[in-house]
């Protein structure tokens, strides 16, 4: 691949053995190092930290002053807001090691993270999930739910645009945006299929 496949700002540091899709841009001050992958059109803003073994997904927005830890994984279209946080070790303490405890973090397809939210480590955004600005998650979040405080509480659902859903009687939401309807059954949402004309 050559350079021209992405763009580096001249004060970003990328480190020998990354992998970076076509497409990405990586701003100021940034430090991308040896052993992520990142993926196709990929957007990193100003003081984003990539660990090793770190993988970002297509079409993850890294917003200013994010540290991404090893343990982290992004699906596809993630976005993570300013100043949002990840930790990969539950119980930190300066002085025992304990890189061989780094826990994963899975942050599905299509999620959103607040900014200032923190993502304590070991468990899984759902797809197409929001967390709000400033949210202490402590526990795995399923799909499409929307989820604010400290410690992060579920409070509604969200459609795959980022818009609120309210549910009829029948257990169906229609997203304001596209038109596509979901459907609450069992605690659990899902995608309504489009009708072929």
């Amino acid at each position: 691949m050559s350079a021209t496949d992405y763009f580096i700002h001249p004060s970003a540091i990328v480190d020998e053995g990354c992998q970076i899709g076509a497409g990405t841009k990586v701003w100021h001050f940034s430090h991308i190092m040896g052993g992520c992958i990142i993926g196709e059109g990929c957007n990193l803003g100003q003081n984003v930290v990539v660990s090793p073994k770190v993988v970002l997904g297509r079409n993850v927005r890294v917003q200013n002053n994010v540290s991404i830890y090893e343990g982290v994984l992004c699906e596809d279209d993630v976005f993570l807001g300013p100043s949002m946080v990840f930790t990969n070790v539950i119980n930190p303490r300066s002085a025992v090691s304990r890189k061989n405890e780094y826990r994963q973090t899975l942050v599905r397809r299509g999620a959103s993270i607040g900014a200032n939210a923190t993502i304590v480590c070991g468990n899984e955004i759902g797809a197409f999930a929001f967390i709000g600005a400033g949210a202490v998650v402590t526990r795995p979040v399923p799909a499409y739910a929307l989820v604010v405080g400290n410690p992060a509480r579920h409070t509604g659902w969200m459609s795959e645009f980022g818009h609120r859903l309210h549910f009829d009687a029948s257990g169906i939401a229609v997203c304001p945006e596209s038109g596509e309807r979901y459907a609450l059954q069992n605690g659990a949402v899902r995608k309504l299929e489009t009708p072929s004309i």
